[in-house]
């Protein structure tokens, strides 16, 4: 994760899986290098800021099936 990222002017965007009972993620994407993650219960409080390349490849991990059904 990476750490002091200036979010305070990020748009958030919901996932499109965020009505699956509660368990509800939202990106800022307007950050190149950064996704920064956040629980969208919880929109005042903490983010956590990965690297872009290592959300994508969680992303894709999750896409191809690598954790069974979550």
């Amino acid at each position: 994760m990476t750490d002091h990222a200036d979010l305070s002017g990020a748009s958030w965007v919901k996932s499109s899986y965020s009505n699956n009972g509660g368990n509800c993620v939202e990106v800022a994407p307007d950050f190149p290098a950064l996704a920064p993650v956040r629980d969208s219960k919880n929109p005042q409080g903490p983010a956590l800021v990965f690297p872009a390349e290592a959300w994508a490849s969680f992303l894709a991990a999750v896409r191809s099936g690598e954790f069974g059904d979550l």
